[in-house]
Formats: C-alpha cells, structure tokens, sequence
C-alpha cells in the first residue's frame, strides 16, 4: 500500500507543470495548502497530511514526525480558493498560512501521547519552613528590601544627578511649605503643624521608600478626612469627647493630639496590616449642620479676605494653566503659589491689614515655630478613632503607590509595594511622635519634584531641609500671612480632584457600571463623609464586580467558514452552523451565585429545557407500558399498533413522581422509542433537536463545590435525554479538582473532555457524519487537521 502511494506521488510530481504564479489546490484535500509549497515538502510528511488516518499502522510508523507545521512566508498573489468555499473570497494579499497536522485529541487521548513532568506541591508546611529559614543570603536581601536607599545610592551618579537633585529640592520645599501650611486648614489644625508633616514622614521615607520621584507630605483628601475626626472629637463650638488626657489642654492642642493619634493608628495598621472596628462615626447630620452654619454666617464676611482670596485664585490659576501648555518649554514651573505668598505677606504687613481691615491671620506663629519633644498617642483616641483611621491608612497608601508606580514606568525602575507600605506606615508612626499627621502625596508637589529634574529621594530630602529651614529660622516672617491666602491655594489645587467630573461622560459611554461607581463614590463621600463615602464607594465597587460576575454574557459560537476559529454567531454573516450542534461559552468563573444563571442561558441556548423533557419522556414510557399491559397498544412489524375501538384517555399519575428525573428504561418495552418520530395514543413529547452540545470552559477560572453539583445535575439531565455533552478547553486545575471531588460517574465520563473546541467539533463530524447537509470549508478544515 505504501509503495503504490509512493509511486503514485513521484509520477503526479513529474507529470504536474510548475504553475505559474502559486495557487491552491482546487478539489484538494489539502484544502488552503498553495500547491507551489507542496514540492519542497518531505514525501512522508505530504503522504501523512493527505491521508491522514487512512494510511495503514507500519505506514504511519515509518514517517518520521507526526507533527507537520508548514508555514507560507511570501506574497501570495493571485491566489484562488479551493473549490467548496461559501463565497469564493479573495485570501487576503501577503497573508501567511498554516497547516497542522496532528492527531485528534480528547484529554484523555493527550494525556496518554504525552508525559507531563511531575511537580512537587508545597504543603502548608513547606511554605512555613521556607518562610522561618534564615541564612546569610536572605539576612542581606531582607536587610536590602527594608532599606531601599542602600541599593539606589550604590549607583547614585554623583556629577549627573546631584545638581539636578538640589534644583528639585529646592523648588519642592519651597512648595511644600505651602502646602504644609494650607493644607492643614482642611485638617482644621493650627497651620505650622502642617510643616511637621512636611518633614518628619519624608526623613524616614528616604530610608525605607522605593519611589524615587514622589514627594511625601500631606495631601488634601487624608486631612480632609483628618479634619472629619477632629471635630467630631473636638468640636468649634460645644464641649469636646470625654477622652483621658484632654485635662488642661487647649482646643488647638486637643486637635493635634487627635491627630497625632490618628495617624499613628493609621501608621500601625499600614505596617501591620490589620484591621479594628468600632461603632462610632460622625453623623451625616453633622455636615448639614456645618453647611447650615457656613450660610448662615456669611454676612459677616470679612471683604478684606474675599478680595485677597479671588486676587490669589485668579492668578494662581492662570499662572497654573500657563505652565501647563507652555511645560516643554519652560526649564522650571514657576512657582507660583510662593510668589503669591510673599507677596501677600509683604502687602499684609505694609498695610497692616490686621488691624485696618481686621483680616484672620497667624498670632502666635513667631513663638510656636519650633520642633517640640516626641510624644505618646493616646489610647482612648485609639478606640474613638479605629473606624476613620483604617480607610485613611487604604487611602494613603493607595494614592501614593499609584502615583509612583506612574513615576516608576516612566523611568523604567521597580517599586515594591509592600515595601512602600511599611514605608509610609513607619514614617506617619514617626511624625505622629513628633504632633505631624498623616502624609501622603500631593500628585502637584510629585509633578513638582519630577518635572523640576528630580532623580532620587534626596530631592526629597533637601526640600525636608528646606522645610527645617523655613519652620526654625525663618518661619516668623510668615506671620503677617492672612489665612485667606492659604485657603485660596488649597481651593486652585484641588482645581484637578474637581475637574475630574469632565471623566463622568467619558466613563458613562465608556463603562457604565464604573460610571455608577464613581458617582455612587462621589454622592456618599459628600453626605456622608470620606470616610463612610469610601466605605459606601467600595460597597458599590464590590456589588459591581458581584453583578459582572454573575449574569456573565454567554454566548452561542459559530465556525468562521474555512478556519478552526469560533465566533459569536451574533457577530458575524459568514458562518457554518452543524445541524444538532451547539457550541456555549461561559465567560467567567461558575460558583454558587452564577450557576442558575448559567443553567437559563444554556437552556435558551439549546432551546429546551431538559428536565422537563426527561419527565415527559418518563411519563410517555409509563403510559405506553400501561397501555401495552390492558391491550390497548400492541407492538407489530410495522410498530406500534392501537387496538382500542374509542380514544385513549390520557390519565394522570402523579405517584413515584422521583422516578421521573431518572434515565429513560426500555428493558421491558418491544423496542426502543424513537423519540423523534410520531408516539403513538396521540402522545406527545416535546423534540429534542440537538445531538451535541459543546461547553467552551477556556474562560472559567474556577468552580466551587455548589457549581459542580449543580453542573454534574445539568450534564446528566441533557446526558438522559440523549444529547452528547463534551466540554473543550478545561483548566487543568480544574480538571483535577473534578477527579478529586468524584465527579464522575458511569455517565458523566472523562472522556467527554476535549483539549481544543475544533477536537471537539471533528469528532462530533465523524460521528455525526449527517449532520452536515453540505460540504463546506468546515469539512476542508477538517481533512487537512486530520
């Protein structure tokens, strides 16, 4: 046999003409192979693709790979169709091919041609042992990832960076100062205390961070949520808490001790990672109340402080957009805010805006601007504070490892994110110590530092020193500084957190789930508080994910005519359909919130609901035994025969209804039902159309106990109706997980599992070989993976 093919072969070879231009093959088996490539391929493996399975056992033997991958790598031009093709298409000019010939593979059949390496699983010991077990190796390592700096400081380019670094440093203190002092407004704190938190957290960042770029020190949000806790706890009109260790203290001094705490709470549990509860919270009655007093008192508006806060708005805030669009050319930001406070406090004291126009400003800033010795939180603060401090620990962290991770792929270096949280829990512990409050990053002061020629944390660390600076030496010249000069900064930088409502659109025709999250987010955070607003945000965020995740959008697949790929049936115009066949995506995880879900969409999917056709069934095979049993039905050559003289009542027997979910018997019956022909005594069953069903499992992650009862339930359910189930595309874990769980049984097999969809489908072709009315590029498709 193998002779004659050989033979055969070597004469059509020297009997074909070489073509012209290349071309495929019309009428070939080798459907989409161009018969110009055919002369360069090996004999064995040409008589391997052409034939396939029907060359004999020493035949196949004697090749020597089985596995054939021939790839076109030129132009193709003027190219035609095989013969058989739905529309007679043009291929695609300069398209590469390719064919594979392997055999057809179920997971059982890959599992026996192909060894897998055995991999030892670590126990939950092993990882005990290996996490325990320190040796001089992972002594340094560990020693290098909590100290960052050493590893960035041994490549420290003196001449290249340094001067860059200073520049930056420079101009980040000078901004940070301000900041310091403004944003401690929204915390409702004495405003040099803001310069603590401009200092202390970014000296113990520079240790233990892995961000080069960022520069650390307060930011609005977490003093806005700061500012939430201290006047809950310490009020600006009524008595404060009843907290120890508020006995002798000014308000100003109670607040900071609030705060302090506070952060320190926050601190520990971005360090240790743990999580308190509590009760209390500030009532969303409360911030109408404050709105309430906001409108009622401001008639007595100072004028003085309106002008100077819309003067200093107007001009930050064109000075800020010019440096904006005009960022390329400028070598430097200018630092605008700076400029404007000098200039304010030069004016203010000029003209004795204190006493002319009786504007708010600093009194005792000149005999308060010092460091003062380290300090104990207080406990009792601990516990009236647990619930606020954990979402300010989240937010902290997570504005700040977003930021530098943007930083980080722009100047192609790692962070580590762990790292980074011990980093800013250990530095807000450090400045709680010395009365500072929680830091983070502002994302203008990082655009700052970065933007200015920032390379390192010593950026960072000289706009610290300029910091020092300002607050022990320099700092009283800050005095004639109206508080409406700060309050107007702060506004013009939270210019980009509003603006951010121009996203709404974008996110509506974009997402629309992410959309309802954001507003949901941003609606909660303005009644009820930061605090609760975020808890209440990521209740939506989580009920978003819950609802994606259980009502996934299934679909129905198609053959793309002439190819082994699938699509959704919905989407495209040339396909191919198998008669009896469908083919179900599940495109997600199946647990125990999604699986009726899954079992609806399938059943629209196939068009019948299988249990019910199952009972019906049942009850049609009780009512013909019956009717076999008094006579009135009998079975001849030509079947089943009615000997009744007047019409059969059908009678309804609810007994045994159990009996009716189980397979269909014919062990007592004549013959077996032909389910798809006409029942006899006018009986009637609904018609099962489908022969196969293909369950495309290559998106499912995962599936919990409750989903693979319910999927063991829905396989048998088709399975006793006489449809063939095979599930294509299996994770491996999963397939494991359902041998371990004893998912199988006599019928739901192993062998029902197919490495790819296309496996799936040639199998059902060759069992199913009358399902397909026509011969189509399906069937080319299907020799050539033969």
């Amino acid at each position: 046999m193998s002779a004659d093919l050989v033979l055969w072969f070597l004469e059509l070879k020297q009997s074909r003409p070489a073509p012209k231009a290349p071309h495929n093959c019309a009428g070939s088996d080798l459907a989409r192979v161009p018969c110009s490539y055919l002369g360069s391929l090996d004999l064995c493996c040409f008589l391997l693709m052409l034939f396939g399975k029907r060359c004999s056992k020493s035949t196949q033997d004697s090749l020597p790979n089985p596995n054939v991958i021939v790839e076109c790598q030129g132009q193709i031009e003027g190219q035609q169709q095989c013969s058989g093709g739905s529309r007679g298409k043009k291929m695609r000019r300069g398209a590469q091919q390719y064919v594979v010939a392997r055999p057809l593979y179920s997971e059982e059949s890959f599992a026996e041609d192909h060894e897998t390496v055995y991999r030892h699983r670590k126990t939950m010991l092993d990882h005990i042992k290996q996490y325990f077990t320190c040796d001089a190796r992972r002594a340094k390592n560990t020693a290098l990832s909590l100290l960052p700096v050493i590893a960035w400081m041994k490549i420290y380019r003196i001449k290249e960076w340094l001067l860059s670094d200073i520049v930056s440093g420079i101009s980040t203190g000078l901004v940070a100062v301000l900041q310091g002092l403004a944003y401690c407004l929204l915390a409702s704190l004495p405003p040099w205390y803001g310069l603590f938190s401009a200092f202390f957290p970014v000296v113990l960042y520079f240790f233990l961070g892995t961000s080069r770029h960022i520069s650390v020190g307060p930011f609005p949000v977490l003093c806005l949520m700061i500012g939430s806790v201290v006047t809950r706890l310490v009020p600006d009109e009524g008595l404060p808490h009843n907290i120890t260790g508020f006995e002798g203290l000014t308000r100003d001094e109670q607040r900071v001790l609030v705060a302090s705490s506070v952060t320190f709470l926050a601190g520990i549990m971005q360090v240790k990672h743990t999580l308190s509860a509590s009760d209390d919270g500030y009532p969303a009655a409360a911030r109408f109340i404050t709105l309430e007093i906001i409108f009622n008192k401001i008639t007595s508006t100072n004028v003085c402080d309106v002008v100077i806060s819309l003067t200093i708005m107007v001009v930050v805030f064109v000075v800020k957009e010019l440096n904006d669009r005009f960022k390329s050319k400028l070598p430097v930001p200018i630092p605008i805010e700076v400029i404007m406070t000098v200039i304010a406090c030069g004016v203010s004291y000029a003209f004795d805006f204190k006493t002319r126009y009786e504007t708010f400003q600093h009194n005792s800033i000149k005999s308060v601007l010092r460091y003062e010795p380290p300090m104990a939180p207080n406990l009792h603060i601990f516990q009236e504070t647990a619930v606020e401090a954990f979402p300010m620990a989240i937010v902290g962290f997570a504005v700040a490892f977003s930021v530098a991770k943007v930083y980080s792929v722009k100047h192609d270096y790692t962070i580590d994110g762990n790292q980074e949280l011990i980093a800013f829990g250990a530095s807000n512990i450090f400045g709680a110590s010395f009365k500072s409050f929680a830091a983070s990053t502002a994302l203008s002061r990082s655009a700052v530092q970065e933007s200015t020629g920032g390379k390192t944390q010593v950026a960072g660390l000289l706009s610290a020193i300029i910091v020092m600076i300002v607050t022990l030496a320099i700092g009283f010249l800050l005095e004639p500084l109206p508080k409406s000069v700060l309050g107007a900064v702060v506004i013009v930088n939270l210019k980009g957190m509003l603006m951010q409502f121009r996203d709404v659109p974008y996110l509506w025709r974009r997402d629309k789930p992410d959309c309802v999250v954001w507003l949901g987010t941003c609606i909660a955070a303005i009644l009820l508080g930061l605090d609760l607003g975020l808890a209440a945000g990521l209740g939506v965020e989580l009920i978003s994910v819950v609802l994606r995740a259980q009502f996934p959008r299934c679909s129905v697949l198609a053959n793309i005519n002439g190819t082994d790929i699938y699509k959704d049936r919905k989407d495209y115009v040339d396909i191919y359909e198998p008669e009896g066949v469908k083919i179900f995506r599940i495109p997600s995880p199946i647990f125990f919130a999604n699986i009726e879900f899954f079992r609806s969409k399938l059943v629209e999917a196939v068009g019948f609901n299988p249990l019910r056709v199952l009972r019906k069934r049942n009850k049609a095979l009780r009512r013909i035994r019956k009717l076999l049993k008094k006579g009135d039905l009998q079975w001849t050559s030509k079947g089943f025969l009615n000997t009744s003289c007047g019409p059969i009542k059908e009678s309804e027997d609810e007994s045994n209804m159990e009996e009716l979910d189980l397979p269909t018997d014919f062990k007592d019956l004549p013959t077996r039902i032909d389910w798809s022909a006409e029942l006899p005594a006018n009986i009637i069953v609904p018609r099962v159309d489908v022969h196969s069903l293909v369950l495309d499992f290559a998106a499912v992650s995962f599936l919990d106990i409750s989903a693979l009862k319910g999927l063991k339930t829905m396989l048998k359910e088709l399975i006793r109706v006489e449809v063939e189930v095979y599930i294509v595309a299996c994770d491996p874990y999963i397939l494991e997980k359902l041998h371990d769980c004893c998912f199988f049984d006599d019928e739901v097999q192993p062998s029902m599992f197919f490495l790819t969809l296309h496996d799936a489908m040639l199998y059902i072709h060759e069992k199913h070989p009358g399902s397909t009315e026509k011969k189509s590029d399906f069937e080319k498709v299907r020799k050539t993976t033969t």
